[in-house]
């Protein structure tokens, strides 16, 4: 998993930022409600592209029920350091189903479609925050 540090190393202050872009999402991926555009990292591309295509041969993209965005410089609920939205590493989905420190509700299989892509889930943490995906390598 990857850290608010480690990010800083590679891509510096997030304020800087010069590694984001807005993303035309291929038409083939916009389906329900994944977007048409995403201001994201440009790292994200390929991992959210295998995520979409993910959800929709799975199935998986009715749950998706809304997209909470991706780029958000703010530091970490409980912590000083930046968050990964800070670099747009990072994704919220269906925020008002999973808010941070409570009981996830997104099912293994959308949960997969996100983890096979190159992304590790707050779902999972000692805190959840089952809204969250974050890139798991940079």
């Amino acid at each position: 998993m990857i850290t608010g540090k480690q990010a800083l190393v590679k891509f510096g202050d997030p304020v800087k930022e010069f590694n984001l872009i807005l993303w035309d999402v291929p038409s083939n991926l916009e389906i329900g409600v994944i977007p048409k555009k995403i201001y994201c990292n440009k790292v994200m591309v390929e991992p959210l592209t295998k995520a979409f295509t993910n959800l929709i041969h799975s199935g998986c993209v009715s749950e998706l029920i809304s997209w909470d965005g991706c780029f958000n410089i703010r530091p970490k609920h409980s912590a000083d350091s930046p968050s990964l939205h800070s670099w747009a590493l990072a994704v919220d989905l269906n925020a008002g189903r999973n808010r941070y420190g409570m009981k996830p509700t997104l099912s293994p299989q959308f949960v997969k479609c996100f983890t096979d892509a190159g992304f590790d889930w707050g779902g999972r943490w000692s805190t959840p925050d089952g809204m969250h995906f974050q890139i798991s390598k940079i």
